[in-house]
């Protein structure tokens, strides 16, 4: 996993695509906040959000 960022931040690196940046770390954040909310008893407030 650690390689697929290292490969990922490299090709950003030479392309100069560096907008990525932002879209990729607020999907892996929701991605994450969705995983933690489905066993918890924030859920209802999370699904709220959206």
């Amino acid at each position: 996993m650690l390689e697929f960022f290292k490969d990922l931040w490299a090709f950003m690196r030479e392309r100069k695509k560096f907008w990525l940046a932002p879209i990729i770390l607020v999907l892996l954040l929701l991605g994450v906040l969705i995983v933690f909310a489905q066993g918890s008893a924030v859920a209802p407030f999370i699904y709220t959000l959206f």
